[in-house]
């Protein structure tokens, strides 16, 4: 039998907080979650594990220490609006919910769909909602939002994507370079430009749809 519990504490002090995780809010949000509510019941004993946990449909749980720092670099406040796109079966959407006044969640998987709202429901998390639209296209009706999530990384931001931040707003997500090598980055938009900073490097698997496009070859 796994103690989860004591998984969970082992998390945040051997993952999160050896890692420059110091962000109290976000450090309780960890430590108080059930992480192995949200990944397909055979990887359950594997959920606290330190690298990126496969769940089905080539999506990825992505790494603690990664969505942990991501998290803390956009500064979420109590009173902000935050989209969480590809959010897989809704942790990365429980997590965000603990520090934001409203999530709004967008996955285009049904069944992650469908899961993802019965593990929130379950844990009776009431200021999240999950959707289902392409992830590229992000979710417009709800814009602007204060602080966006991508859940993988991602070759680059689509335009329409950056255009749904509100001014002085956040987007976190992992950056891939010309090389494949991903790089955890922090965009901001102020006075309507988007401009950003790479945060550390991070091995995270791609978000389907975010792959790199192949130019013309002549």
């Amino acid at each position: 039998m796994v103690d989860y519990a004591a998984a969970r504490t082992n998390m945040v002090e051997s993952q999160l907080r050896t890692n420059r995780v110091w962000d109290q809010r976000l450090l309780e949000a960890f430590e108080t979650l059930p992480r192995e509510a949200f990944v397909p019941e055979k990887a359950r004993r594997f959920a606290y594990i330190d690298e990126d946990l496969a769940i089905g449909q080539n999506r990825h749980l992505m790494e603690p220490m990664v969505l942990a720092r991501l998290i803390q670099a956009a500064a979420i406040g109590e009173e902000d609006m935050v989209l969480d796109l590809g959010c897989g079966l809704g942790y990365s959407t429980a997590v965000l919910a603990r520090l934001a006044a409203t999530v709004v969640a967008v996955e285009q998987i049904g069944e992650f769909v469908t899961a993802a709202t019965q593990a929130l429901d379950a844990l009776e998390i009431t200021n999240a909602v999950v959707v289902q639209e392409t992830l590229t296209k992000g979710y417009a009706k709800q814009a602007p939002y204060d602080v966006i999530l991508l859940g993988g990384a991602v070759a680059e931001v689509p335009q329409e994507i950056q255009d749904q931040l509100a001014e002085g707003g956040r987007l976190v997500t992992v950056l891939l370079d010309k090389d494949g090598l991903g790089r955890a980055t922090l965009m901001r938009k102020d006075e309507g430009v988007v401009s950003g900073r790479v945060l550390f490097d991070a091995a995270t698997p791609v978000l389907p749809g975010f792959e790199r496009k192949d130019g013309f070859v002549f």
